[in-house]
């Protein structure tokens, strides 16, 4: 609180001596003490209050962003993970599903106008093209229906 050293204290304890009579100076220097006492006493208290105050205002912050961390992670449909996993295990037993006939024919068999069908889906520019095969058009089906966003 104060910048005494041992130097301080000790002219302070001579001027004191000359001042104050020896017979009166324990009671100035329990009165001394006991001052000394009640401020230290009211700095601690306030100090305390200051840190109570503090950390109330910081539990009232993490109160807010747990609220509102807790209103983001709300899911509003049920979850029953018994379910899901039934779901899983009989899609794994039944196996894999039938992926839709392609309208689209891949073969070089001509469509109506006498062009191949794959040139008469694609355009006149791409005659000379040479039509997928079916593997890579099942796979970017497959690749299309698993991308986020398809539409199931």
């Amino acid at each position: 609180m104060f910048d005494f050293d041992v130097g301080k204290l000790l002219i302070f304890g001579i001027v004191a001596l000359a001042v104050i009579p020896p017979k009166d100076l324990p009671r100035v220097m329990r009165t001394v003490g006991q001052a000394i006492g009640k401020m230290r006493r009211m700095a601690a208290e306030f100090q305390g209050q200051f840190m109570e105050a503090m950390k109330e205002a910081d539990l009232e912050s993490v109160k807010k962003e747990l609220t509102a961390i807790e209103e983001s992670a709300k899911v509003d449909v049920s979850f029953d993970p018994a379910m899901a996993m039934r779901q899983e295990m009989t899609q794994a037993i039944d196996g894999p599903k039938e992926i839709g006939v392609s309208e689209v024919a891949l073969s070089g068999a001509p469509a109506k106008g006498g062009e191949p069908a794959a040139a008469a889906a694609i355009g006149p520019d791409a005659a000379a093209a040479p039509a997928p095969s079916p593997e890579l058009v099942e796979r970017r089906s497959a690749d299309a229906s698993a991308a986020p966003g398809a539409a199931p």
